[in-house]
């Protein structure tokens, strides 16, 4: 089996990008890192509604998060970071970013 490390290189770009602007975001929106990143927490429906209704970029990188299994909804129905966008968002920002002891 082949692994095409272009497309691999592509989507974790794309992962990376959609990271990136979702911290911004949630910045401009009052939210920290933490909201996302541990998994307890998360953000509720109506959160998300306020977020994708102020920018388009939320709704694009939601999508991306979520098809890409960087993120999911929790078992309190809250949109919070996977083990694997967890892990790309503290590759690219640091474990300090986002306290999660």
């Amino acid at each position: 089996m082949t692994i095409d490390t272009s497309t691999t290189a592509g989507i974790q770009r794309s992962l990376r990008q959609c990271l990136s602007s979702v911290a911004v975001l949630l910045y401009h929106h009052g939210h920290v890192l933490e909201t996302v990143t541990i998994p307890h927490r998360g953000l509720d429906r109506s959160a998300l509604r306020q977020l994708s209704q102020a920018s388009d970029d939320w709704r694009t990188c939601q999508e991306v998060l979520e098809h890409s299994e960087a993120a999911a909804y929790n078992e309190y129905d809250r949109f919070v970071l996977t083990k694997l966008g967890r892990e790309l968002l503290f590759d690219m920002f640091g474990e300090g970013a986002a306290d999660c002891a």
